[in-house]
């Protein structure tokens, strides 16, 4: 696989504010054009993390369904983010925080976040998700989650790949986050440590700014190597950065160091 490009787009989501934040996020983003091959948008970026806003979820017919495969078009990038779905197909009726990942051919895959958030009560209003993603971008493997999944390695846990030998489950773990500043400690030491345990690449993109319950949040985004190493950090400033994910890199400290073939086979119900 080739180097993969990627960009954080850590911004000041506004609160309850759909129209609003496809704009805002549409002209952060647009200076990306063909410089970038992946493109990250916080947890809930249309609204802010808000248990109030599930009253005005969308479908996947909905607007920013249709902005993301937009943006994923003229950027020449795939592009994912969350954003409260409505989904109410019989058999997993209700409203979830969904991750969309969106490729410029307008082809749609989706996560919806597992592991919902009881401290803010999320868990009472949200459905959550089953199963974890996977997808394939560039020669990369790709595994996307969102906010308090980072506080659960067992689910995040990259897995040897017995039917493609030598090969992990994926090479690049995503974090979509609105996680706040008063935890800040916790969202920084624990990115380096998915990074380290699953010999990957790990990109972590939080908000920043204060939303209207009056929580502060102090980005912190990053994208982290296998060695728990930051390639690139973000302070608390509206900022976009875009980083190059090495592929050899990543291929020699596999090969050095392959402690996926001492890992501990497991399930998860």
């Amino acid at each position: 696989m080739d180097d993969l490009r990627i960009s954080l787009v850590q911004g000041a989501t506004r609160w309850h504010d759909p129209d609003g934040n496809r704009a805002y996020y549409g002209e952060l983003v647009a200076p990306l054009r063909g410089t970038t091959d992946l493109v990250l948008l916080p947890e809930t970026f249309t609204s802010g993390f808000s248990n109030d806003a599930i009253d005005r979820a969308e479908t996947m017919d909905g607007p920013t369904v249709a902005w993301m495969r937009e943006q994923a078009r003229q950027l020449e990038a795939a592009i994912t983010g969350s954003v409260q779905i409505r989904d109410d197909r019989a058999n997993r009726s209700g409203v979830f925080n969904r991750m969309l990942w969106v490729t410029p051919d307008g082809a749609v895959r989706h996560y919806d976040k597992r592991h919902l958030f009881r401290y803010a009560r999320e868990h009472e209003r949200y459905a959550p998700g089953r199963e974890r993603l996977v997808v394939e971008w560039k020669g990369w493997r790709i595994n996307p989650l969102v906010c308090y999944d980072l506080r659960f390695p067992v689910f995040a846990r990259n897995r040897y790949d017995v039917e493609r030998p030598g090969a992990l489950d994926f090479d690049l773990q995503l974090y979509v986050a609105n996680w706040p500043a008063a935890r800040a400690y916790a969202w920084k030491t624990l990115l380096r440590a998915r990074a380290i345990e699953n010999l990957c690449y790990v990109a972590g993109l939080n908000r920043v700014g204060i939303d209207g319950n009056g929580i502060h949040y102090s980005g912190d985004s990053a994208v982290i190597d296998f060695l728990g190493q930051a390639v690139s950090e973000c302070t608390d400033a509206e900022v976009v950065v875009t980083t190059t994910l090495q592929a050899a890199e990543l291929a020699a400290h596999r090969e050095r160091f392959p402690a996926m073939l001492d890992g501990d086979a497991f399930s998860i119900e």
